[in-house]
């Protein structure tokens, strides 16, 4: 793994800070800023890894990373399971790690140090970045070779990161506030969105009423009123004819209210149209049932062509977990996976998928459904079976 220098003698510090100040001032936003100062640092403390962490909001980090990209970049980070937790909460002023994937300060149980062993983070300096005397965040700067930083490191670390603090604090305020302005117009647009709904839906159930009537006057009341009359006449049909009759009537009622009815997708959206297939398959058994969207409403962004596919993979998976698994717990979960894009997870507690099953049908249905839709899809025994479905997101 190649590290982030350049083969020269160490410049002056009011060189960089020239250079920094510079390319800085060309930039609006804190990804490309921090890329164009990257070789700046580079000249100051050569690096594997480098990445500014800011608070972003109480308890929660964003970071902003170059040289690799982590896991660290793609999300938030809560704050209680973060590597430099300790230095963003005052309880020491600097960090310095020889060896990071041996160091109990960054791999304490459940801390998001993930990046640490997959990219062999060893060698890290951490110090604070800080505006008016207030911590802001902090500059961390990562080398796969153990033991390379020194107390002169951290010295030229600090120097580096008081000289970036006022400006990627500006850039952050700007982009929180950017991003604040547009939560509230999508949330206006939302409201507004649900107005529109509302008067759509119910012009739409106006219409629906207005049918039903007209196919039971013209159609199942037509149907009763000749059977009526041929049962009171002189010559009543037999008991088979009647019942012909009957079952002919009762198709066709069925039909008009699978019509009429809008489907549970169309009105209340992904998650309770499967919680409620969830509930009906389950019946009587005694099983736990959990549905869980974490992604505020991703499969009703999908046209309805995908997103009633998507319902069918998961009445599929819930039926089989119902009738087959022997599951005491049945989850279906709906989380967000990046970069763009969603997963649904059905997941049952039961015996497992054997390794030739009596019926074939069900699993192939579910995977030619997920072909047709492009999405990807993963079928596996874990202390049960667990059918997840990924795929992305329109834009």
């Amino acid at each position: 793994m190649k590290a982030r220098a350049r083969p020269t003698t160490t410049p002056q510090r009011e060189d960089v800070v020239l250079r920094i100040a510079a390319h800085l001032t060309e930039r609006t936003d804190i990804s490309s800023a921090l890329e164009a100062v990257a070789d700046e640092i580079a000249e100051v403390i050569p690096f594997t890894h480098a990445d500014l962490c800011l608070i972003d909001r109480p308890g929660w980090l964003t970071s902003y990373e170059v040289g690799i990209r982590t896991r660290w970049s793609q999300a938030r980070t809560r704050l209680a399971v973060s590597p430099i937790r300790d230095l963003i909460q005052g309880k020491i002023d600097v960090m310095l790690c020889d060896n990071a994937m041996e160091d109990p300060r960054q791999t304490f149980d459940g801390a998001v140090s993930e990046p640490i062993f997959k990219h062999e983070l060893r060698s890290r300096v951490h110090v604070l970045l800080k505006v008016m005397g207030q911590p802001i965040g902090a500059l961390n700067i990562s080398h796969s070779t153990p033991g390379i930083y020194t107390a002169e490191t951290i010295a030229r670390a600090q120097y580096i990161a008081d000289v970036l603090a006022p400006y990627f604090h500006a850039l952050h305020t700007a982009e929180t506030a950017q991003r604040v302005a547009r939560v509230g117009q999508e949330a206006r647009d939302r409201e507004e969105g649900l107005r529109q709904g509302a008067r759509e839906l119910t012009e739409a159930l106006e219409h629906q009423k207005q049918r039903i009537g007209m196919d039971l006057h013209d159609q199942t009341l037509a149907d009763l009123t000749r059977m009526l009359r041929d049962i009171t006449s002189d010559a009543p049909p037999s008991n088979q004819e009647l019942a012909r009759r009957i079952s002919l009537t009762i198709n066709d009622l069925r039909q008009i209210i699978d019509t009429a009815v809008p489907t549970l997708l169309e009105l209340f959206g992904f998650a309770h149209a499967v919680r409620v297939h969830l509930e009906r398959a389950a019946g009587s058994t005694p099983i736990e049932l959990h549905v869980t969207d974490e992604t505020n409403g991703a499969p009703d962004r999908l046209n309805a062509t995908t997103r009633t596919t998507l319902f069918r993979i998961a009445q599929e998976a819930i039926n089989n977990a119902v009738r087959h698994s022997g599951a005491n717990r049945i989850e279906v979960t709906i989380k967000s996976e990046m970069p763009q894009g969603f997963a649904m997870i059905i997941h049952d507690d039961g015996a497992g998928i054997p390794k030739e099953p009596a019926r074939q049908s069900g699993l192939t249905n579910i995977r030619t459904r997920a072909q047709l839709i492009g999405a990807n899809l993963s079928i596996r025994n874990s202390a049960g079976t667990s059918v997840q479905v990924s795929m992305e997101t329109p834009s």
